[in-house]
């Protein structure tokens, strides 16, 4: 229930801040304000996946945690490397450090949590 209430928060926080961003500057930070509405719509197909249950959609908020990692640690890498690239933050810069490493650890608590769930499944 807290990795779902979490990933609820999260689409609440990156689709807002990203609507506002895009809508009101967007030719400041194009790049970091469409990776955060990305971020945003990553963590609505999670929530949704979780809400929905089933072995379908377990394994499709697995690939999406896997990928939701994939682009948290690149760009946190690339907002460290080039920090010209993004004159403003994304939800994943610097690994989510403006929203307390969430970002960074939420996908590996959930795919660590639907791997347990589903052995548990299978052993019942």
């Amino acid at each position: 229930m807290l990795l779902l209430w979490l990933y609820g928060v999260m689409v609440v926080g990156a689709v807002s801040r990203s609507a506002v961003q895009i809508s009101t500057e967007f030719d400041k930070a194009p790049l970091a304000y469409s990776l955060s509405a990305v971020a945003g719509l990553v963590y609505g197909f999670i929530t949704y996946s979780l809400v929905r249950g089933g072995e379908t959609a377990r394994r499709a908020a697995l690939v999406c945690c896997a990928a939701e990692l994939v682009g948290v640690l690149t760009v946190g890498t690339w907002t460290l490397a080039e920090p010209s690239a993004f004159p403003d933050a994304t939800v994943w810069s610097d690994y989510g450090i403006g929203y307390l490493f969430i970002p960074v650890l939420l996908p590996l608590s959930a795919m660590y949590w639907l791997r347990k769930a589903r052995t548990a499944d299978r052993s019942a």
